[in-house]
């Protein structure tokens, strides 16, 4: 029994508005950050990466493709790794590691220099995919911290659901995840501000976030 109760704590813990406000503000920046100063390109999701890939295969650019494999496997990495931590989870927290490892990883990113930005931008595809993949819901709803799209299909369903049969419930989840996009939205353009005067090293503001959800599950416990 006193397992169980545990169990539910430390699930509102990784489940908190709180951590999902910090992550997906957190997404913005990422997002921000590589497409200003590390070439152009958003490495939070690998939709356009795989998009790109089969263009370049097409094509016969070969060289090219691998400009785009390696953001991609270095999101499956991240993904199997999640993966590795959640089947420890009965001895260790997978949470917690995960946010530490993203913050250690952007400090490391903070110290690579723009001609070396495939590193950098495959290091922040490999966090972004721990990220998404570690922290998948707030309250036992399912939500992405790095991306939008499904955030806003969900946003607009439970909306339409309010409406038709005046569920108030329905209306206090639509308004969630319509925050959790305006937290994305700002860290996107609080991230294009501090980039544009720190360059490189604006990334550890990243970290703010992230240490802010980190403190929150911890203190929760």
């Amino acid at each position: 029994m006193k397992n169980d109760i545990e169990k539910i704590k430390n699930k509102s813990a990784e489940e908190s508005r709180h951590v999902a406000f910090m992550l997906a503000f957190a997404g913005g920046f990422f997002d921000a950050y590589t497409f200003i100063c590390r070439g152009g390109v958003f490495a939070n999701a690998q939709t356009g990466n795989i998009v790109m890939f089969g263009i370049k295969l097409a094509s016969k650019d070969f060289y090219s493709t691998l400009f785009y494999l390696i953001p991609i496997i270095a999101f499956v990495f991240g993904v199997f790794l999640t993966e590795i931590l959640k089947s420890k989870s009965d001895k260790v927290n997978f949470h917690l590691p995960v946010l530490i490892i993203e913050i250690l990883v952007l400090i490391l990113v903070s110290f690579i220099p723009i001609k070396m930005n495939m590193l950098a931008n495959v290091l922040i595809s490999f966090i972004c995919a721990m990220q998404v993949n570690g922290f998948r819901k707030w309250h036992g709803n399912g939500f992405a911290t790095t991306m939008c799209t499904g955030n806003l299909r969900t946003a607009t369903e439970f909306l339409h659901k309010a409406i038709t049969k005046r569920d108030f419930d329905s209306l206090k989840k639509s308004i969630t995840y319509i925050l959790i996009i305006a937290v994305f939205i700002a860290g996107a353009g609080i991230g294009y501000f501090l980039t544009n005067i720190f360059i490189i090293k604006s990334i550890l503001f990243a970290t703010i976030p992230i240490l802010i959800a980190t403190i929150c599950i911890a203190f929760k416990r």
